[in-house]
């Protein structure tokens, strides 16, 4: 009898992270400008149909708004309830045939090597400097799938657009899936959706979650070939985007009022002021192009320092270790400017109450 739960479950951990209330929370990476109105307004006027029924099986409202915004055909979007979902079917699509392993560029996403355990594959680390100074360390051994994060979580950097040609031709069209997270790319960077659409081993995940400002909703997809999109969705099953958050969703990317481009340049404004916020108290900032800043733990211990301005009533996450150099980091979600004034009062605050200066 196989043992339950597998054995290559005992060192996974459920997903923690403190989140206690607090006054101010800039630790997660989600629209601190809020939700989106139209997907707002979905939501005022739903009816108890929109709950009593089940939603389409795939999401279709969301695959046709998913598609138009991208200018890709609709075989092309995958759905599913969160990024999440669609990183989670497409490892469980990719491999699973005893030698296949994921390859990932780290440090990146938080549950980027946990799902590959949980979907029976081991999974190999690639540090990002070795990655960017060769893309084919991805593919040493023939990995079964290789995840990139592009905008990467934690650090916001972007690999080039022509470092992602080289990874793909190197893989060529009978190697590795490569799965391209673009979480973060509406805030900076180049989209990949038009090549994902016509590439036989590329997949590009998109979420709602952070430019859209619907991270309660939990919506992500993605955009592959017709043949990849049908292979992740088999894999992930049917009706996994509620009715109402995939109308939401489709009405958000729809976006006829501008709102999306509007907050997003609100927070790139907000991210280069914040950046030099960090720099001028010199926290080593590193330049981002996403919707939140890595810097250097001012304390050198990240999670004695995430605590102790969470005890002046702001949260920020901590990252042990992921500075280039190796020593500890936070990691502060860009925000509206009275949030950010308030992140740099309770950073000085402790800052100056362990002698480092308040700037």
């Amino acid at each position: 009898m196989s043992p339950f739960p597998r054995r290559d479950y005992e060192a996974l951990t459920r997903y923690h992270f403190d989140r206690t209330p607090v006054e101010l929370d800039l630790s997660d990476n989600t629209n601190q400008w809020g939700a989106h109105p139209a997907a707002m307004e979905i939501l005022r006027a739903a009816d108890e149909i929109a709950l009593s029924r089940y939603p389409d099986l795939y999401a279709d409202a969301l695959r046709t708004a998913a598609a138009t915004r991208l200018g890709v055909p609709e075989a092309c979007i995958a759905t599913g309830c969160g990024s999440d979902d669609v990183l989670d079917s497409t490892y469980r699509a990719s491999g699973g045939s005893g030698d296949d392993f994921v390859a990932v560029a780290t440090p990146t996403f938080s549950m980027a090597l946990p799902l590959a355990r949980m979907n029976g594959m081991p999974a190999r680390s690639v540090p990002w400097a070795d990655a960017l100074d060769d893309p084919g360390r991805l593919l040493a051994d023939g990995p079964a799938l290789v995840y990139v994060c592009r905008p990467n979580n934690p650090t916001g950097h972007v690999a080039p657009t022509d470092w992602v040609a080289a990874l793909l031709d190197a893989a060529g069209e009978n190697g590795p899936m490569i799965l391209l997270d673009e979480a973060y790319v509406d805030f900076g960077g180049d989209t990949f959706a038009s090549t994902a659409a016509e590439h036989p081993r590329l997949l590009v995940s998109r979420t709602l979650s952070k430019a859209f400002g619907l991270a309660g909703l939990r919506v992500g997809y993605a955009v592959a070939s017709p043949a990849t999109a049908l292979e992740v969705e088999k894999s992930r099953g049917p009706y996994k985007v509620a009715r109402l958050a995939s109308e939401a969703a489709a009405a958000a990317l729809r976006d006829s009022g501008g709102w999306v481009d509007r907050t997003v340049t609100a927070c790139v404004e907000n991210r280069a002021l914040t950046f030099a916020g960090l720099y001028e108290r010199g926290l080593e900032p590193i330049p981002s192009h996403a919707n939140f800043i890595l810097f250097r733990a001012p304390g050198a211990d990240a999670r004695a320092d995430a605590l102790a301005i969470r005890d002046r009533g702001v949260a920020v996450r901590p990252f042990p270790g992921d500075m280039p150099d190796g020593g500890d980091a936070l990691r502060v979600t860009v925000a509206p400017w009275d949030m950010i004034a308030r992140f740099f009062d309770a950073l000085d605050d402790y800052r100056t109450s362990v002698g480092g200066g308040a700037g």
